[in-house]
This record gives C-alpha cells, structure tokens and sequence, in this order.
C-alpha cells in the first residue's frame, strides 16, 4: 500500500488505487458503538444521522467482540457573501 501525500492534487488516483477527496469539502466523523447496542438501534441511530445531520456512511467495521466503528461523511458546504445587504 502506498501512503498519500499532502502535495497531490484534489481527485487524482494514488497507486493504492482510491481517489483522494478534496478535505475542504468533506467534512467526516467517526462513531464507536458498544457491542450492547443491538442492530437495529444501530440502525435507527445512523438513520437519524442521515436523515437530519444529512450524513452518509462511508465505512463501517465491526470487530471481534461485537464493537462497530462508523465512519460518516457529509459534504461541506460553504458560503459566500455577496456583499448586498
């Protein structure tokens, strides 16, 4: 696997074969969730994230123990003032 490196340009491919997302425009979030949180809490609480926070998963890994970790990502969305007021 190669590493990625901070100089290449927004959307090029890297050897590992992934495209490199521009960070400025998306914004991530990782989640740990308890093993004692059953599938269908789980569920329900990533919905709720998608719906109102209007979050998408991105990754999802569960472990040996039962322990799920999540991460979401969302675009940003910026701004610009156009100077009328």
């Amino acid at each position: 696997m190669y590493e990625i490196s901070p100089h290449l340009n927004a959307g090029t491919v890297v050897p590992s074969g992934r495209a490199v997302p521009r960070p400025s425009h998306v914004e991530t979030r990782v989640i740990v969730l308890p093993p004692s949180l059953s599938r269908s809490e789980a569920r329900a609480m990533l919905e709720d994230e998608a719906e109102y926070g209007k979050w998408e998963l991105a990754r999802l890994v569960r472990y040996s123990g039962g322990a799920r970790k999540v991460w979401l990502r969302r675009r940003v969305i910026s701004v610009s003032s156009t100077g009328l007021i």
